[in-house]
């Protein structure tokens, strides 16, 4: 697989990062290694957790991926070889999305303990913080890099206005730029990332690894009505999608995969993978055989009929 690079990072990955977001949650610690077993097995490197995964079951307080992606680490001694990504910014019992200098710092340590690594190859901030300036949260980043804890920051969920004045901020002064993306993005949900973002991050030679890639498990085709939801904990998020413009997305996926032999969740995933100013879509497995698919996905390459088809789908 041809590397895409992660902005001007230095840093380049495979068109596909695992999600880390059902570690802890719906993947427990020996199925989770199972499937970071299998990814990098494929020949991926790019690993994506956030600190605050997975407060919102009940009894967790947050980091239980960066655990047991820590513990893998350590059992496989591989940390070299790949390339870790981690968030900031959540609330983690504060009672806010937090930014401020004080609190990456102190959640920087934690990750990096958790994580059971000296540094982080891309450190994102994950949602804005109304409440601090970007400047003070580009100066805490600034120190993080110059310190050697991260190689490159990246920004999650920003829209095309903090995206250009954080840009603005770091070229005045001086300071490590936002060198990544993280926004949802998938065949369904377009408008976080398609137009001013997109835009963006093409123009300034950003890097861009979407979220949501398969829209909670809707583009896997599994999903087709209401009593589709209890196939998986995670089936309820799918049934948003269920409407008009989800079924003709979802008929469009059919005829492709009818034709190809494509999975739908591979399908999704290359035409993700192929929209401009996308490095390499976001996806989370809980089995080694959706591993299996994933990879397929990011080593399939559909045609221009096929991506125009998917694209005008549903619009």
């Amino acid at each position: 697989m041809q590397k895409r690079k992660l902005g001007r990072s230095g840093i380049e990955i495979a068109p596909l990062v695992l999600g880390g977001n059902v570690f802890g949650w719906t993947a427990d610690e020996k199925t989770s290694f199972a499937v970071l077993d299998a990814f990098t097995a494929e020949g991926f490197t790019a690993i994506d957790t956030a600190n605050s995964y997975s407060r919102w079951v009940p009894g967790h307080v947050g980091g239980e991926s960066e655990t047991i992606i820590g513990n893998w680490l350590k059992a496989r001694g591989n940390r070299d070889r790949l390339h870790i990504i981690t968030k900031v910014g959540s609330d983690m019992g504060q009672g806010k999305k937090d930014l401020s200098a004080a609190h990456i710092a102190q959640a920087v340590e934690d990750s990096l303990r958790r994580l059971q690594t000296d540094y982080l190859d891309v450190y994102f901030a994950h949602w804005p913080d109304e409440t601090v300036t970007q400047e003070e949260t580009l100066g805490a980043f600034a120190k993080l890099v110059a310190a050697g804890k991260v190689r490159a920051i990246g920004c999650s969920n920003h829209d095309e206005k903090l995206l250009a004045e954080a840009l603005k901020i770091s070229a005045a002064k001086g300071w490590p730029r936002y060198e990544v993306v993280q926004n949802e993005y998938n065949l369904y949900s377009r408008g976080k990332f398609e137009g001013a973002v997109q835009e963006i991050v093409i123009r300034e030679e950003l890097g861009s690894i979407p979220y949501y890639g398969l829209a909670s498990g809707f583009l896997t085709g599994k999903y087709r009505s209401a009593e589709d939801a209890g196939k998986s904990p995670r089936g309820k998020g799918a049934l948003k999608y269920l409407d008009e413009k989800g079924l003709s997305i979802l008929a469009a996926m059919d005829r492709i995969a009818a034709r190809t032999g494509a999975a739908h969740a591979e399908i999704a995933l290359a035409w993700l993978a192929a929209q401009p100013g996308v490095t390499a879509p976001i996806a989370s497995a809980t089995s080694v055989k959706q591993v299996e698919s994933l990879a397929r996905g990011a080593r399939l390459t559909l045609g221009t009929d096929d991506l125009r088809a998917l694209t005008k789908a549903g619009y």
